[in-house]
């Protein structure tokens, strides 16, 4: 799984530091949208000077209106207040609109790019990566990300203005009381700062636990019929249960420490109170001052309370977003292993020969290949055959630039595959594996993948070839009919007809097959082999078999044990030879 490494987000060092993660969130996504931004600033700031406004008024209206007993004055003073409520009305309505509108889409933006990013990564980063972890992180931590410039525009625009305005009438009416009711400020803090950096690494844990859970769901959803068949519901219950017990543990702890900084607000907000209660109450009695100017006082420190507490959560608000944000940029740093050609050439579409020149390739301390070497030549049917785990599969992964060798060459028509284009290579290859990958759309845009432009009768020659037809059209909706997820609706027969229409339609000089018969009954494997026999006319095939009565015909068999060939040549040939292709031929026949 991806970490984002010890260090602090206090560290200088840190590339995920808070101070950084906010400069690449502004630069990447926010700064387009700054001059929506500037316009719910202002907004904001006027939203946030009306309290102080508001608590202004109550001088007036209590030395004047009730104290002096001027009813004339209760016009013009209710006037302003009134008008002060329906400013804070039209502004509520309208900063939150634009805040939305902000959120909403940087968030999809973000979502889109590090999809974007993510389907450049190789094939090993697929392997270190469950879909479900990738999903949470994609969608779940843009979500947890969405709302903290909303929040943080707010607390500036109007939650600082506020407080500003608020405590600018508190001075102005007496420095004294303001001083007397901020004394315990500065006992906030230390435990600031410690909090801050629990919430942060409690999110991050809470985030990798989301990530278990998406995970985890995916799978029993996956492999739903092993679950029913095999009767593992209590069991992957009881882990989905562990999972979320630890979330909601967490997530509590989160909650409670990011509480913690507006009650010790609260505490000294009180503290603060009772003094300026003890110090005022005698100069009121004597006359010294006026109720008006206390309730005005009072006012305004009571309204400053809450923008107080909002300020003092959004540093909670941040850290919570900078654990997302620090796995969101940690994937956008992920780079591909598959190192690009400065200056890429064209593959030759006249040769489409294949060679492996001792290629060496580990999976971490695990040894698949050894010095393989083999040739596939032009035009012919290449079979790879061996024990389960000899690294034939591995061979179709390097061949498309899925992962890079450790070590030696793959050529096709003479030229190195690492040269060519990424692109143009992958386009050289038509596949069919024994896992038909089908998406949840129509049996139509399965085989056309998104061409909507494909001529009417070359689809028709392709689904009539694979023998698509045959079924289809039967089917109420014919080729508009939905697969279902992971072409669930077909059958196995059913969805390997739909992959060879695509590599039909496809057209690729080269066709790579991967157990494409091994799971179906004899009737569909005999219309999926004559579609794969009309499919590989002409082309170079390289075909992975377990079952060899498959590749009897092949023009060539090269038998892999352990990494490398041991055998190669036609079945009768080697059946002579009496090596490993003649022992697992007697072992499967046998059987």
């Amino acid at each position: 799984m991806i970490t984002s490494g010890a260090r602090t987000s206090r560290d200088p060092g840190n590339p995920y530091s808070s101070g950084r993660l906010f400069m690449r969130l502004w630069k990447g996504y926010l700064s387009q949208h700054k001059w929506m931004m500037a316009v719910a600033f202002i907004i904001m700031m006027i939203d946030g000077s009306t309290l102080a406004i508001l608590s202004r008024m109550l001088e007036p209206l209590f030395d004047r209106v009730f104290v002096g007993r001027d009813a004339s004055s209760v016009w013009w003073v209710g006037g302003v207040i009134f008008g002060l409520f329906a400013i804070r009305a039209a502004t509520n309505i309208t900063y939150k609109s634009l805040m939305t509108r902000i959120s909403l889409r940087s968030s999809t933006a973000m979502q889109a790019d590090l999809l974007a990013h993510v389907l450049t990564l190789d094939g090993g980063f697929f392997h270190e990566n469950p879909p479900g972890a990738l999903i949470e992180r994609i969608q779940g931590d843009t979500v947890a990300v969405q709302g903290v410039w909303s929040s943080a525009i707010t607390g500036l625009g109007r939650d600082a203005v506020s407080l500003v305005a608020l405590f600018a009438v508190a001075v102005s009416i007496d420095p004294l009381w303001t001083a007397v009711a901020l004394v315990g400020a500065p006992l906030l803090i230390l435990p600031t700062v410690v909090v801050q950096r629990y919430i942060r690494r409690k999110t991050a844990h809470v985030r990798s636990q989301a990530a278990q859970r998406a995970t985890r769901l995916d799978e029993i959803f996956h492999g739903i019929t092993a679950v029913k068949l095999n009767r593992m519901e209590d069991y992957q219950i009881s882990r989905f249960r562990t999972i979320v017990g630890r979330i909601v543990k967490t997530e509590v702890r989160t909650a409670a420490s990011r509480a913690a900084i507006p009650s010790l607000i609260d505490l000294v907000t009180g503290l603060g109170f009772l003094g300026v209660l003890l110090l005022a109450a005698p100069q009121i009695v004597s006359g010294a001052r006026s109720v008006g100017e206390f309730m005005s006082f009072f006012t305004a420190m009571t309204l400053a309370f809450q923008p107080l507490r909002r300020l003092g959560d959004m540093a909670g608000i941040w850290q919570v977003a900078a654990a997302s944000l620090e796995r969101l940029f940690t994937l956008f740093d992920r780079q591909s292993t598959i190192r690009l050609a400065a200056n890429p050439v064209q593959p030759d579409a006249g040769r489409t020969d294949i060679r492996f020149d001792n290629v060496d390739h580990s999976y971490g301390e695990h040894v698949v290949l050894r010095r393989l070497s083999f040739t596939a030549e032009q035009g012919k049917t290449t079979a790879l055959v061996g024990p389960s785990g000899a690294g034939k599969s591995t061979v179709f992964n390097l061949l498309a630039r899925m992962i890079d060798p450790q070590s030696g060459r793959i050529l096709i028509g003479g030229q190195e595959i690492k040269a060519l284009d990424l692109g143009a290579l992958r386009d050289l290859f038509s596949v069919v594996t024994q896992d038909a990958t089908l998406f949840d759309e129509t049996i139509r845009e399965n085989v056309v993948l998104g061409a909507d432009d494909t001529d009417a009768d070359r689809l028709a020659q392709a689904l009539d070839a694979a023998h698509v037809s045959d079924f289809s059209d039967t089917l109420p909706l014919g080729l508009e009919t939905q697969a279902g997820p992971r072409g669930s609706a077909l059958s196995g027969g059913q969805r390997q007809r739909v992959a060879i229409a695509r590599a039909l339609l496809r057209d690729a000089p080269i066709l790579l097959l991967d157990e494409a018969t091994s799971a179906l009954d004899a009737a569909s494997e005999a219309l999926v082999q004559e579609a794969l026999d009309r499919l590989s006319k002409g082309r170079t095939t390289l075909i992975i078999a377990h079952r060899l009565s498959t590749v009897r015909d092949a023009d060539k068999i090269i038998v892999i044990d352990h990494g490398s060939v041991v055998e190669e040549g036609t079945h009768d040939t080697l059946l002579e030879a009496d090596g490993l292709y003649a022992s697992l031929c007697r072992l499967q026949f046998t059987e």
